[in-house]
């Protein structure tokens, strides 16, 4: 029977991949270690590589990896939630599903690879949603449904790193930068805008979800970074906005978030930022305007016009 081949370095990802016949089915999961649905897409794959009997060349091969350990990676396949699955033949994604259903998994994985033998006695396991840590959950409850689409200033206050929903802006607070809708922009108008945002605060942060509610976990540690630091910051979305997304990794030239950007200009992403800190503990000094452990969100001086309520 197939088994499932567990990813450890970016270097074994890309040679794994170029090994294999542009003919291999290859059904990439992401995960990651603290999400209880990712335990039970393990399952359901574990399962599901059983029924397939190894071949040479590989008709089909399965592959996990840690989507947080491995950032480029879970950017270039855009994954923002686990577990998420990827099936792609050649170098060409088929299909991605997101989730633990196991009827959505099983048809997906058969409508590509063709179906396998029996999956055995245990069977395929009932589906379980995608989730985010607990404290994700609770602060998530606060904002509401639009939390996540929304953009604007970190928030300010007390309380431990990651409890950060006391900080997130409420809605009397000017927002950071200008809403925008995601429609179709020029080249020209796009980078006019990316211009803007960088220097909508004197730190601005491009983070996969809200400073309350992060999508990822190099976003929450960036967040939290800040806040003990005692930095006031500005943040994005780029969850919420597809061009800025796309358009700030050309623009910084960097293909991952977050991003973090002072005085209008391109800091780095984590790694970049916990060097400097490293290299000199006082990198922020001139942007610190709370004591630390309570940085949070930026002057009203400093917010982007026009202001717009933050959710």
């Amino acid at each position: 029977m197939s088994t499932i081949t567990d990813i450890t370095s970016p270097s074994t990802f890309h040679s794994t991949l170029s090994s294999l016949p542009p003919s291999t089915t290859l059904i990439i999961s992401f995960h990651t270690p603290w999400a209880a649905p990712c335990a039970q897409m393990s399952l359901i794959l574990k399962t599901l590589a059983s029924s397939y009997p190894p071949q040479e060349p590989p008709t089909v091969s399965f592959l996990s990896l840690d989507a947080e350990a491995f950032p480029d990676i879970s950017e270039s396949y855009d994954v923002t939630a686990v577990p998420f699955l990827v099936i792609q033949r050649d170098g060409k994604v088929l299909e991605k599903v997101s989730g633990s259903d196991a009827a959505r998994v099983r048809e997906a994985v058969e409508r590509h690879a063709g179906k396998g033998g029996n999956t055995g006695k245990m069977g395929l396991p009932d589906a379980l949603e995608t989730t985010r840590r607990p404290e994700e959950e609770n602060n998530t409850a606060n904002e509401g449904p639009a939390a996540e689409q929304t953009n604007g200033a970190s928030g300010g206050g007390g309380g431990a790193a990651g409890d950060l929903s006391k900080y997130a802006p409420g809605a009397s607070d000017p927002a950071t930068a200008p809403e925008m809708s995601s429609t179709q922009e020029s080249k020209e108008e796009l980078e006019a805008r990316l211009k803007e945002l960088v220097k909508a605060a004197p730190v601005m942060l491009f983070m996969k979800g809200t400073p309350s509610a992060p999508q990822c976990g190099f976003s929450r540690t960036l967040v939290g970074m800040l806040r003990e630091k005692g930095v006031r910051y500005g943040f994005f979305n780029i969850l919420a906005d597809e061009d800025v997304r796309q358009g700030l990794k050309t623009f910084s030239d960097w293909p991952t978030f977050p991003q973090l950007y002072a005085g209008g200009e391109f800091v780095g992403g984590l790694d970049i930022v916990k060097e400097e800190l490293e290299s000199n503990p006082d990198f922020f000094a001139e942007y610190v305007a709370a004591p630390k452990g309570q940085g949070g969100m930026a002057a009203p001086e400093a917010q982007k016009e026009p202001a717009t309520a933050s959710a």
